[in-house]
Order: C-alpha cells, then structure tokens, then sequence
C-alpha cells in the first residue's frame, strides 16, 4: 500500500503508484537535525528518553538515532497497531514482553523512512509506576529492533496529552516549526486501532480516540488492517461520546417576551442556576455588571454562609445582585430567596441550560485546549459535574420567583477558539 492522501472531497481515496511517485518527488523534505540541532540528549544510534514535556511533565519523549523533520509525517499508535496488544506492560520472563503486530510493520515502516516521511509514535500510557517504568524499557528494545528514527510521545496523565486530545500533536507541531518545517497535512497521515469499528459476532473496537484524535488533528486516518494489510476501509464505525455537533441551535435567551433587565432598573435579585461551566459568571459580566449588579459567588467567598451575608449586606444597602452559584435544590435556592422576601426585594431565576456532558466538554476545554492567546483555567473535577447532576431540582416559581429566564448555550469566542472547542475532547465513556 502507497502515500494515502484525502482527495479535495471530505471523502477519503487511495493515490495510484503513478501519483504517488509525482508526490514524493513535490513534497520538501528538511534535512536530518544535526546533532547541533536536535534535542538535548540526543545520540546518534542510540534511544534517548529526552526531557518530558508539558507543566506537569506528564508528556514523555523520546528519540531514535537522529530523527529528521519532513513535510511528511507517517504518525502510529503503539498497542494494536506497531506491536501487539496482548502483551499490555506485563513482564516476560522477568523482561518487557513485545512482538510486532504484523511481520511486515518493520519493512513498511522502512518504506516510509526510505520516501521522506518523518515517523512519529503517539500513544496513550496512563498507567501505574511499576507497569510505566517497564513500559520505558520496553521502547529502547523495539528501536533497536526496528533501527529506523523516530520520535515517539507518550501521555502518561489524562490529561491535555491525552488521545483523542491534540496535545502530542501540538508539541510535534512546535517541534518541527522550531527547526523551520511545516507539517502538510495532505501528505501525513495517522495509522491506530482506536477505531471505533463495530463487527458481526466478532470483538468490537474497545474504543474510537484514535479515530478521533486524526479528526480533531485533521490527519488522513487508517486502521492497521487497512494500511499494513491493505484491507478495504471498514465503514461501519461509531464515535460515541458528546460532541458540540449534537447541540441544538436556541436563541440565547428565553422567553423573548419580557426584557433580561427591568426597564427601567430597579432592586432585584437574580439567582442563576446550572452545571459549572456554562458561562454563567461570564453572563454576569457581559450583562448585569455593567448595569452595577453586585456579584455574589461562593467560589469567592468560600462558604454559602458568607455569601447569604453578602446579599443582606447588598440589600440594606438598596444595591441589586447576582448570586452566581450552581443552586442546584431547591432547599439551597430557598436561602436566598428567603433573604429577598425578608427585604421586600423580587427574586428572578436565570437557568442555565445545558446538558453534564456539555459542560464537562466546556471544562475541558477552558483546562486543556484553549489556542496558545487564551490563559487557560484549572479543571474541575468530574465529582463537581455528577454531584448537580444527581442533586438537580429545575427551578419552579412557586419557589418563590417573580420570573425564570432560560439561558441557552451558545459559544462566544473567535473562529480560532471555536475550532479548538468544536474538538473531540472526552475519553471514550466519559
């Protein structure tokens, strides 16, 4: 099997040998690094486990014999499609246990090596200390038995690294533009089993982040059947998850009928109520903060009973306020409500509409894969996101409020940003 490339459709076709040469001889390829340029630790036929990346060091990285930088790259998962899976980290006879996928994986790897492409491993290792450092000694056996260069990545934490997400791809990216090469992406691709692929009376795919790493990477992808073996491309695949494609398109706010703030303004209390990460506190700012609304959020203030203080203090002092909170029950709602009554002020209720997967998405994302001009956030924890879901009680106006507003999702941000949140970001099941 040749160079796969994406025809200008989005569906995917296989070159003919004739086409493939006229590539081959188009594509620019850099020059190998020198040993000047290459990464600190670097030796010339050897393996090196050089520097990890990322803040938390939870990207490894390594290099075989001196790898070079091309126009091309050919990127691989690891288990399942360069070398067998059964295999896991678990000890043979005391020592890493491997054996390639197929026979042939070292000659098409050489192949690819011999027409200008740049080989790159990618895979998930988040795995326990004593199955990772066996892991790491594993690499240096399989390079030495294949004697190609290579770079490989492995994300040892879930976190931005992490397949489906794009980090492992954004540090190659770096990498490549440090030493004055562009990655084309029409003469790259991604080969792994991480399919998805459904089968009748045969073992499933245990999962599609492969599948959806080279989608939000924009890569042509390939299983390890169809590229090494030349199987036809099985197309009865599913990507399961929540992807922002699923959201329906609502207008903002709703109902239209009546304004988002009095006309003219008077003193108000506004509870919002909704899962993390839904752009409440941001709501806030774009519409109650410019009109003096007090902002009221435990996340501040640590405890709800400050907060409870901070609203009669707001109140005596005939100021409105906004209590930017989750206010997940019933019961936790009625504190605030309860204040309001006591000072003759109206309560209004702002919900916040969306779904946990939404916005464990939207979490992710503001953690993980923000574009490189936006500061990212710390990440809530996942506990943060069930505990409201299995808590919630949807606000009802015999609570108390004079009105609920529905907030419906809609994503503020520019095209850059959008594409970056429009990305496959959760791991398979959850």
């Amino acid at each position: 099997m040749g160079d796969l490339l994406p025809s200008s459709s989005s569906k995917k076709r296989i070159l003919s040998d004739s086409e493939l040469e006229g590539v081959r001889k188009v594509a620019k390829v850099h020059p190998f690094f020198t040993k000047s340029q290459a990464t600190s630790g670097v030796e010339t036929g050897d393996f090196q486990w050089l520097s990890p990346l990322g803040s938390n060091g939870s990207c490894l990285h390594g290099v075989n014999l001196n790898p070079k930088s091309s126009s091309k790259v050919a990127i691989f998962d690891l288990d399942g499609t360069l070398i067998k899976s059964e295999f896991h980290n678990k000890p043979v006879d005391g020592k890493p246990g491997w054996e390639w996928w197929k026979l042939n994986i070292p000659s098409k790897l050489a192949e690819l090596h011999t027409s200008g492409y740049a080989l790159v491993i990618v895979t998930n290792q988040a795995i326990k200390p004593a199955a990772m450092n066996l892991w790491r000694q594993k690499i240096p056996q399989i390079a030495a038995a294949l004697n190609l260069p290579f770079r490989i990545f492995a994300a040892a934490a879930k976190d931005e690294y992490r397949k489906p997400m794009p980090g492992m791809w954004n540090e190659l990216d770096r990498i490549f533009n440090e030493h004055g090469t562009k990655i084309e992406k029409e003469f790259s691709f991604f080969v792994g089993d991480a399919a998805g692929r459904h089968y009748k009376g045969k073992r499933s795919d245990f999962s599609s982040t492969d599948r959806k790493w080279a989608h939000n990477v924009g890569l042509n992808f390939f299983t390890p059947e169809e590229y090494f073996l030349g199987q036809l491309v099985h197309t009865n695949f599913e990507l399961p998850g929540f992807h922002v494609s699923s959201i329906p398109e609502l207008p903002l706010i709703t109902p239209t009928s009546s304004p988002l703030l009095p006309t003219p303004l008077k003193q108000e209390v506004v509870l919002f109520v909704g899962y993390p990460c839904l752009g409440k506190t941001s709501f806030y700012r774009g519409h109650f903060q410019i009109q003096g609304y007090e902002h009221i959020n435990q996340d501040s203030l640590k405890t709800r009973d400050r907060c409870i203080k901070a609203l009669q203090s707001a109140l005596k002092g005939a100021r409105s306020c906004v209590i930017d909170n989750t206010n997940r029950d019933v019961s936790t709602r009625a504190h605030y409500i309860n204040v309001a009554n006591a000072h003759k002020v109206p309560i209004r209720c702002i919900l916040f509409v969306g779904s946990c997967e939404l916005a464990w998405h939207n979490n992710l994302y503001r953690a993980y894969n923000l574009p490189l001009t936006v500061a990212a956030r710390e990440l809530l924890p996942y506990m943060a996101f069930t505990s409201f879901r299995d808590n919630y009680e949807e606000p009802q106006s015999d609570e108390g409020f004079a009105e609920i507003k529905k907030v419906n999702w809609v994503f503020k941000g520019s095209e850059e940003e959008k594409r970056y949140w429009s990305m496959w970001l959760q791991i398979d099941g959850k």
